[in-house]
């Protein structure tokens, strides 16, 4: 009796774990694999995909940024001696690399935000029962595929000096005009980027509203809660995976800024005043003939992002 006493009472594994420890090589195994090993090969092409795209040119990167490299001809063999941290000392003292970090952040601080916010509004509304819905889908995610080159010359004739926003503004219209001020140009990059891009994250928070249970509105309404209290407390809260990932991408898509201010503001213009860490290590990698340079400059870059997104992961957790 008392044995079976014992046994009734006896902590029970929990589960999903073995009861007895696997051996070393076996857990390693496990570790790697998981539960089914089998699913590793299925997802090996995309691994060898992503080691040949993104793993191989960054660590082609941290190293061009600890060498002395430069251009040559096809076939010819030279030095390339390591640098230490020489090409990271003299981008960091460059004026003109602060700058372009300083711009890069004005741009993040509106188009971020912005971005964020439009496309969770936009999609709670396209997410109701209206007319035409199908309709306004469609034409917000359409400038998200027209060709920037295309869009960029709709913003040309409305933000020219003589364009339709000038026209309608009249005296209040700023002097000098949106995309040759200095003030001005990078946050009208932003607002560009963000409208024309704004198709996609709609897209991505309709999808995440759609596994909203229906129920919680519905219990909120007859509460008495109004739009803005349900928005408040249900919808934002049930989207809160969809919006880490909005963030993220965000931020990822704004730090690689290259075409809008190469198009808008003829190649970061005035004055550098929309020169992104991108364009930057364009100009001095392949105009300039400093592609070390230009790789400590995005190895900079690479790490401010991934802090960034650490940051915008332990936001969202804990709230």
């Amino acid at each position: 009796m008392s044995s079976t006493t014992s046994d009734a009472h006896r902590p029970r594994p929990a589960a999903g774990t073995t009861t007895k420890a696997l051996p070393p090589r076996q857990r390693w195994r496990f570790r790697l694999g998981g539960h089914q090993p089998i699913g590793m090969l299925f997802v090996s092409p995309y691994l060898l995909y992503l080691a040949a795209i993104f793993v191989y040119p960054l660590g082609f990167a941290v190293w061009l940024s600890f060498h002395d490299y430069f251009f040559t001809a096809p076939g010819v063999q030279v030095d390339r001696p390591f640098v230490g941290l020489d090409n990271y000392t003299t981008v960091l003292t460059d004026p003109d690399v602060w700058r372009s970090f300083l711009n890069i952040a004005v741009f993040l601080v509106i188009n971020v935000p912005l971005t964020a916010v439009g496309s969770l509004v936009l999609a709670d509304a396209l997410n109701k029962k209206l007319a035409l819905r199908s309709f306004f889908r469609t034409a917000y995610y359409i400038p998200y595929i027209t060709a920037s080159v295309a869009v960029v010359g709709v913003w040309l004739f409305l933000f020219n000096s003589d364009g339709l926003v000038n026209q309608a503004l009249g005296p209040l219209a700023p002097d000098p005009s949106w995309l040759v001020n200095s003030h001005l140009a990078m946050p009208v990059v932003a607002v560009f980027v963000a409208w024309k891009q704004l198709g996609f994250f709609v897209v991505l928070y309709l999808s995440a509203l759609q596994n909203v249970p229906r129920e919680l509105y519905e219990s909120a309404a007859i509460d008495g809660a109004g739009r803005l209290r349900i928005f408040r407390s249900i919808t934002v809260p049930a989207v809160r995976p969809a919006t880490l990932l909005v963030l993220i991408l965000a931020t990822i898509t704004g730090a690689n800024l290259f075409t809008e201010p190469y198009l808008l503001t003829s190649g970061g213009g005035p004055d550098g005043a929309t020169t992104s860490p991108v364009l930057l290590m364009y100009q001095r990698g392949l105009q300039q003939g400093h592609p070390d340079e230009a790789a400590a400059i995005g190895v900079i870059l690479v790490v401010l992002v991934t802090a960034i997104s650490l940051v915008y992961r332990r936001f969202v957790e804990r709230d």
